[in-house]
């Protein structure tokens, strides 16, 4: 069973209605105990970085996350769950979860596209991943394939080899990023059709080993 992690920050539905499709059993829930006995744990997010830190350590789930990732359970951070992973964000000047050493960064303002056009923030929409090494969760992707995006911050891993995936806005940043029993998109898979589908497919089977 995956357990979603439920912190009031998380797109929660669309993701328990996607592995619903898949006929992958889930679910939602903020009960410590039962996230620690799941199979894997899918730690999904929106909204503000510094919302999304407060409402975890409200709920006493920091400490959740942080434990399961130490026991090697198998962990799936999607879009703000990919930033709060890291150590810092500029959103709100946050501390977050540290489980990956790096930063979250706003993209600053005026990026141009290739043909000199100012690009919109926040990045919204489709846009393609450029994977830049193997992992079991992402095998079986098409190159060039597309996923959904909905962020005006991004993660910046200390470390490249803690980068799986790319995508280029004005500047190129990490869009899949890793480490250990830890993988995380910026995008919403939930909401990627087929090869967003693949990937919750992969993370279900996957043991937290790349």
């Amino acid at each position: 069973m995956i357990a979603i992690m439920d912190y009031e920050a998380g797109n929660l539905t669309s993701v328990a209605r996607a592995l619903n499709k898949l006929n992958v059993s889930n679910k939602i829930t903020s009960d410590r105990q039962e996230i620690l006995n799941a199979g894997q744990i899918i730690f999904p997010g929106v909204g503000a970085a510094g919302a999304a830190m407060a409402n975890l350590n409200k709920a006493g789930l920091d400490e959740v996350i942080k434990t399961a990732f130490k026991l090697g359970k198998p962990i799936l951070g999607i879009c703000v769950g990919a930033q709060i992973i890291l150590e810092s964000s500029e959103e709100n000047e946050t501390t977050c979860l540290g489980l990956l050493p790096g930063r979250v960064e706003g993209f600053p303002l005026g990026l141009k596209d290739r043909d000199g056009a100012i690009l919109k923030i926040p990045h919204m929409g489709w846009d393609q991943v450029e994977w830049t090494r193997h992992h079991p969760v992402f095998e079986h992707i098409p190159e060039k394939s597309e996923f959904y995006f909905v962020h005006s911050y991004y993660p910046v891993p200390r470390a490249s080899e803690c980068v799986i995936g790319v995508t280029d806005y004005g500047i190129r940043f990490a869009s899949a990023i890793g480490i250990k029993n830890l993988v995380a998109v910026q995008f919403h898979p939930e909401k990627s059709g087929t090869v967003g589908l693949r990937i919750l497919q992969n993370f279900s089977t996957w043991d937290g080993k790349d």
